[in-house]
């Protein structure tokens, strides 16, 4: 470690931070495939949703491209030595569905299959754990084609690539996880439409929902049928939903995006059934409330653990405002009855979401409100923040703002669920950071730096930052604990 970054880092504060880790607690970094691979059409890749909507004009800011991205399918061997030295137990990173299954059905692709197999056992010989996430986002091309989320057909064929993922690993993995994120599918793919497909369908996405919780259901089955070694959960964004004032519409409001949020995904899950949305929305939900025993039952199948992205608190206010969304910019937003609105007590990251750690402990709170013995273990399976930084680096960049923010949420983790804390009855096994490197940030391109380490995309060298470091210093003051 350079003597600057060691000064930095090596303090007391640190010191204090890792004596707060539980014993056993896992401290990872995630990624995924789509943001970071590149190589779209090696050794056998079919395309992708997200190919196709990156493809089309104005979709992606600055008209960045992801087809090379941080061309981690050539670099594995220097991304991995970057994790090991990094000093974290465990690595979440996605699979590729059209890299195993290139046409979402029918015949997988043996050299897509070969190459998780190697980077899985490349991470164990570093000493560092697997969490596998079967879906992050990269739906095939020919699967949207027909229809994609909406066509409850993808679900079925989510299964058949869940059971070959799991043939295939299964013997290695130490947790899985079902999909990610499903309300941001939703809500930036088919609700909003500023995210690959594309769609703008608002509350007739719904079908999309339901979908995706049956592709869950059915590849926990499958996993399960494969015999794998390891824990199976799902991760979803969860962020605690606050009105803008008292005002009726708003806490009407507020209690309806809270269900679009958080609810309409978790409480299949956990419990069983979709939530009851206050009688002015119910039409909007219609179509939620028609789904049978059966499909309940398999959404609901017992988990391993629950996966938590957290990323900021939400305030909703009524009336129409900026057409713009968390995701980027939308028409959609303006013609919608209520909008975001800001928390001017805190700061902001590059995309213009909170800073509000205290928020975790609140969100980790409601859920055991919300599920109490039916909520799993959890993990932050998904904590970070961009921030402008340079193209173009010379050295570390010290980005104190990132270490800030790590530092918070991890405290706000464990203080929240230590005995006496506001969630002291909530099981939290780890917290992973997003993200390791810079990467392609969807619609964003890559104009949001969420990484310990910078990437220059020209040259696509490697530049671990400041907090890099910091988290490296976190990694070896606990295990000297320990």
């Amino acid at each position: 470690m350079a003597g600057q970054n060691a000064d930095a880092v090596d303090n007391s504060s640190v010191r204090d931070l890792a004596g707060r880790l539980r014993p056993g607690f896992t401290l990872g970094v995630a990624a995924a495939a789509f943001q970071i691979e590149g190589a779209l059409a090696a050794d056998g890749r079919g395309p992708s949703g997200w190919d196709a909507f990156a493809a089309k004009p104005g979709k992606i800011l600055n008209g960045h491209s992801p087809a090379v991205a941080c061309d981690h399918y050539n670099r594995v061997p220097e991304d991995i030595a970057l994790i090991r030295e990094l000093g974290i137990d465990s690595y979440r990173f996605s699979l590729s569905w059209p890299r195993i299954q290139p046409d979402g059905r029918g015949a997988f692709n043996s050299q897509g299959l070969g190459f998780y197999d190697r980077l899985v056992d490349q991470l164990l010989g570093a000493g560092i754990s697997p969490m596998v996430t079967l879906y992050h986002w990269d739906t095939p091309l020919p699967l949207e084609h027909s229809g994609g989320w909406m066509n409850r057909a993808t679900a079925e064929h989510f299964a058949a690539y869940a059971a070959a993922a799991g043939k295939r690993l299964g013997d290695r993995v130490a947790q899985w996880v079902t999909l990610n994120e499903p309300v941001s599918v939703t809500l930036n793919g088919y609700a909003l439409g500023v995210h690959a497909p594309g769609r703008d369908l608002l509350f007739k996405a719904l079908p999309s929902v339901h979908h995706q919780l049956l592709a869950h259901g059915l590849a926990v089955q499958a996993l399960r049928a494969a015999g794998i070694a390891g824990g199976i959960g799902v991760t979803n964004l969860h962020s605690p939903v606050r009105p803008a004032s008292g005002r009726f519409t708003d806490r009407l409001l507020a209690r309806v995006f809270d269900l679009v949020l958080n609810r309409i995904y978790a409480d299949p899950i956990l419990l069983g059934r979709y939530p009851k949305p206050p009688a002015a929305a119910r039409p909007w939900f219609r179509y939620l409330t028609r789904a049978s025993d059966d499909d309940l039952r398999l959404i609901s199948q017992p988990l391993d653990f629950y996966g938590v992205n957290y990323y900021y608190p939400v305030k909703v206010a009524t009336g129409r405002g900026p057409a713009r969304s968390p995701a980027g910019r939308t028409e959609v937003m303006a013609r919608m009855p209520f909008h975001m609105a800001p928390f001017p007590e805190y700061d902001i990251t590059g995309f213009g979401w909170p800073v509000a750690p205290d928020h975790l402990g609140i969100l980790l709170r409601e859920l055991k409100d919300r599920y109490g013995a039916a909520l799993p273990p959890l993990y932050i399976t998904e904590s970070g923040a961009s921030f402008p930084e340079p193209e173009h680096v010379t050295g570390p960049i010290e980005d104190a703002r990132r270490i800030d923010y790590l530092a918070h949420h991890l405290h706000h983790a464990m203080a929240s669920t230590a005995p006496g804390g506001i969630a002291h009855d909530v099981e939290l096994l780890g917290y992973y950071v997003w993200t390791l490197m810079d990467n392609f940030e969807w619609a964003a391109g890559y104009s949001q730096r969420f990484g310990l380490v910078h990437v220059d995309f020209d040259t696509l060298k490697r530049t671990p930052k400041t907090s890099f470091y910091w988290l490296q210093a976190l990694s070896r003051a606990r295990k000297a604990r320990a």
